[in-house]
């Protein structure tokens, strides 16, 4: 399992019901013998996994199933926490990392996902500007809550990129809307489109 750079790379994926934003932090339940050797190699190699949204399927196919169908873009994740939780299984956190493509994919022998990808060009930081203010003003208030402030988040609120991200981690939107805000290529333009999602969600 390589870690990302220039050009295509052979990784291991996730495939689940929901999104991982770059710098974001996913929290995992492990119990299928694919995704417990999974981490435990990623673990030893220091390398991650690509977390993808299924398009069609279901994230636990039993052997036999057809693999589910998958977006073609996802987040590469590193495991940065892990602890075995109240009812025996292994929970681990993931933090989202670079974007990538999939080239094309397949289940292998031990039917854990496999994929060739292409890592995407990292999105560029810079100014929220000030026609985004009242975005930042919403992210203060949701990254106070409690059940938010355990997951530790880093924000940068001065950095479009890290306020498009943790606003699109956050809001509550289902999970093909936040994959069409992870699939836009500019900071700006996700901004953009969520202030039209919080005019919507405010009626």
């Amino acid at each position: 399992m390589a870690e990302p750079d220039d050009g295509i790379r052979e990784i291991p994926l996730f495939p689940l019901g929901n999104v991982l934003f770059g710098g974001g932090r996913l929290p995992l339940q492990i119990f299928e013998p694919r995704y417990l050797d999974l981490v435990g190699r990623c673990m030893k190699s220091q390398t991650g996994f690509g977390v993808v949204l299924i398009r069609r399927g279901r994230e636990a196919h039993q052997p036999g199933d057809a693999p589910p169908a998958l977006f073609e873009v996802g987040t590469y994740a590193r495991i940065v926490d892990f602890n075995q939780l109240a009812n025996g299984l292994l929970g681990i956190v993931c933090a989202g990392g670079e974007k990538f493509r999939i080239r094309r994919s397949w289940a292998a022998e031990d039917h854990l996902m496999m994929a060739e990808v292409d890592f995407l060009p990292e999105e560029r930081p810079g100014p929220v500007g000030e026609e985004f203010e009242g975005l930042v003003d919403t992210l203060r208030v949701l990254v106070k809550h409690p059940m938010i402030q355990q997951m530790q988040l880093e924000v940068d609120y001065d950095d479009a990129r890290s306020v498009s991200c943790r606003l699109a981690e956050l809001l509550p939107l289902d999970a093909e809307t936040k994959q069409s805000l992870l699939q836009m290529q500019t900071p700006r333009e996700r901004l953009v489109e969520i202030r039209r999602l919080i005019a919507r969600l405010r009626g």
